[in-house]
């Protein structure tokens, strides 16, 4: 029935859509073009050098990638000193995106770490996996990419601590560890290093030959790695990588072209006066804005682009960045009813915080 409602809600939408909006009028027909050549210039250049390899070097991570060996560092046992630093970046390591990090947050937590480290790992999860951060590089500049993954981390050991200090809760149960790759972790290094070799050369900018050549070599050699492994191995990794690819360029797509209308039809009075300059209110709104909306992985890049093009500050942008990743209302609900209320709000209240205080930081200093 939820899915038949779904649908009919859908399909309501469209109708609705089509039957209200002008499409005669001239600002309209400006609007669609602009979403259209924005898709034009992120399909150019963003899509087959940084994107592409991406969500290869994610699938990778998935597969070799021992998941036992940091779940292990997470349990109640494991020392402050190594756990929160290891539930910081284990989303990168593990190369979860935000469809994904609510189940594993809760296996996490339910099964023995302390509220501390699953939260830290709930925080940066979806934050800090290579497709976004190598787009946000690209796309936005590396100052803003480097930056952003910086405060996230640190952000998140903070709001574990102090989810820890105040709730002092582990989960129950032991951990349930599964079978680990069977592949050598020199082997798994050396692959996932060619890899990277290939999407940090894209990214350069650096004579177009030298280029090139350098990126055929990195992917002769990768492909070389790939065909080593057992089949069942090739398999899992392109089962892998097709999966991020299919859960996430859809949506990217749908976002790259919303961020294409909003640029042309926004007013960029409206984005000076809510998320303009650096002042307390623009990250604090842009900091609840991203909390309450829904961003599928990615697709909050092109969409503060565009706000950026029309006057956001570099702070709001960053603030934005932080709480559009790590929630949204849909993730809010889920985790009131998985936390209570208690925690949940604690948890979503210091992410507004912590999200408000570095954009003041990055656009106040920077």
């Amino acid at each position: 029935m939820k899915k038949e409602l779904r649908l009919f809600f859908l399909i309501l939408l469209a109708f609705l859509a089509f039957y209200f909006i002008p499409f005669t009028s001239e600002g309209v027909h400006k609007a669609i073009i602009g979403g259209f050549e924005m898709l034009h210039d992120y399909a150019r250049q963003h899509v087959l050098l940084c994107l592409v390899p991406a969500f290869f070097i994610a699938g990778t991570i998935s597969v070799f990638v021992s998941k036992n060996a940091i779940l292990k560092l997470l349990g109640p046992k494991a020392k402050k000193i190594i756990a929160y630093p290891v539930a910081a970046v284990s989303g990168g390591i593990l190369a979860v995106c935000s469809c994904t990090i609510l189940p594993l947050f809760g296996g996490i937590y339910k099964r023995g770490a302390g509220i501390g480290p699953a939260m830290a790992f709930l925080f940066t999860g979806p934050a800090i996996n290579v497709a976004a951060i190598f787009l946000t590089g690209t796309v936005l500049g590396w100052e803003l990419s480097f930056v952003r993954l910086f405060a996230t981390i640190v952000s998140a050991v903070f709001i574990g601590l102090i989810m820890q200090t105040i709730f002092k809760e582990t989960g129950e149960g032991g951990f349930v560890f599964g079978q680990d790759s069977e592949i050598p972790w020199q082997k798994t290094l050396l692959f996932l290093g060619f890899q990277m070799a290939f999407l940090i050369t894209g990214s350069l900018k650096i004579n177009i030959t030298l280029k090139s050549i350098l990126m055929t070599i990195f992917a002769i050699i990768s492909v070389g790695i790939a065909l080593t492994f057992d089949k069942q191995h090739q398999k899992e990794y392109i089962s892998e990588t097709w999966d991020f690819t299919k859960k996430i360029l859809p949506y990217l797509f749908l976002g790259v072209f919303v961020a294409g209308v909003i640029s042309v039809s926004l007013s960029e009075n409206v984005v000076h006066t809510l998320l303009g300059g650096n002042r307390l209110f623009s990250n604090l709104f842009a900091s609840v804005f991203g909390a309450l909306m829904y961003f599928a992985t990615l697709t909050e890049v092109p969409i503060i682009q565009s706000l950026m093009s029309l006057g956001m500050g570099k702070g709001p942008a960053l603030a934005l960045f932080m709480a559009g990743y790590t929630l949204s209302l849909p993730n809010m609900i889920v985790l009131t009813k998985l936390l209570g209320k208690k925690k949940a709000f604690t948890y979503f209240a210091l992410v507004v915080i912590f999200s408000t205080t570095w954009g003041l930081i990055y656009g106040n200093l920077f």
